[in-house]
């Protein structure tokens, strides 16, 4: 028997549930920088089909949206825009990044790693002004940000191309969110729901021509994004593997598992990035063992072209800095003085 989307959706959820990190948001939708996260209260859109259905649904990219007021839609178009004028336009014989960090969950833990990640990875790679984060309220007074959603990230990957040059620069991509067998998932509270599966990524960065590219992918099952995305000139990093969860979005938390072990630690040394990605996936490896979770598994692939550019990119890093925010860990400690304190 085929399942639905709805079904997929509370399958993946419930996963995330099990591993003790599922807890939600509990305010309405607004746009405005102080307001709360949007909450997911109702069912997802039922959309038939068995796993082959759902996976090429996914990597069609598809999308849906309900009840979006012309004024929202108008209010983020602004925000939308004006970021993608303030980016700045590649310097010829000089090797730019271009950082794209999107968050595509309302869980304001999606939110908050999305921000805090664009400052470092905007750091270590020198993208001042190069510079582009898609993600809705942090639930802590963040700035109103364009939205973290398939159509805006299509838009902004497509804004990188036109003004980097495809032969020197290089785009960095963090995404984060829930994930399933198929892809990444897309939920906006009770608004927006979608999928982005490895074909539409692939395809989408292929017809572009951004063929230098890093894409660190936070997500459970995003290793399933590896066999298609590798290539040459690209270095891939996903929080798990392809079978596996990963952790740490707890609706709470500043950090997941794996935005918190290798950007808000590692990413923050000035190492190279295969060194950054080895001491990330120890970390995990440890928090995972220290709480009796399964592996994540977290997976590498770093193309030989893409080994050269970043050895150009990465021969000035900036110095250490701290790690900030709360983190992915706290909850795993609150959990363990709990057990004691009913002893």
């Amino acid at each position: 028997m085929g399942r639905t989307w709805s079904d997929m959706m509370r399958a993946g959820l419930l996963l995330i549930a099990v591993a003790g990190v599922g807890a939600r948001a509990s305010s309405p939708s607004a746009t405005v920088a102080d307001a709360p996260p949007p909450r997911h209260t109702l069912p997802p859109p039922t959309l038939d089909g068995d796993d082959a259905t759902m996976r090429q649904q996914a990597d069609t990219g598809i999308v849906v949206e309900r009840d979006r007021t012309a004024r929202w839609r108008l209010a983020e178009h602004r925000r939308l825009t004006a970021a993608l004028d303030r980016l700045a336009p590649e310097r010829s014989g000089v090797i730019d990044a271009y950082v794209v960090v999107a968050a595509l969950d309302s869980d304001p833990v999606f939110a908050r790693e999305a921000r805090a990640s664009a400052v470092v990875l905007a750091r270590r790679y020198g993208a001042e002004g190069r510079t582009i984060v898609l993600a809705g309220p942090d639930g802590r007074g963040g700035a109103a940000l364009p939205m973290g959603s398939p159509a805006a990230l299509d838009l902004v990957l497509a804004r990188v191309a036109e003004v980097m040059n495809p032969a020197e620069d290089v785009l960095i991509l963090y995404t984060t969110s829930h994930g399933a067998g198929f892809g990444l998932y897309y939920n906006d509270g009770d608004q927006g729901y979608g999928a982005i599966g490895p074909a539409h990524l692939w395809r989408e960065l292929s017809d572009l021509g951004i063929r230098n590219r890093l894409i660190l992918l936070s997500a459970c099952y995003s290793g399933v994004f590896v066999p298609m995305l590798s290539s040459d000139t690209t270095a891939i990093v996903t929080a798990a593997s392809a079978e596996r969860s990963s952790f740490g979005c707890e609706a709470d938390n500043d950090w997941t598992f794996f935005g918190d072990a290798l950007v808000n630690h590692a990413l923050r040394q000035p190492v190279p990035l295969a060194a950054a990605v080895a001491q990330a996936q120890g970390e995990i490896a440890g928090w995972e063992r220290r709480a009796k979770l399964t592996p994540s598994d977290p997976q590498v692939s770093i193309g030989a072209g893409a080994q050269r550019w970043l050895a150009t990119l990465e021969r000035a890093l900036p110095p250490a800095d701290a790690p900030v925010g709360r983190p992915a860990t706290a909850v795993l400690e609150e959990v363990a003085r709990n057990k004691r304190a009913r002893r």
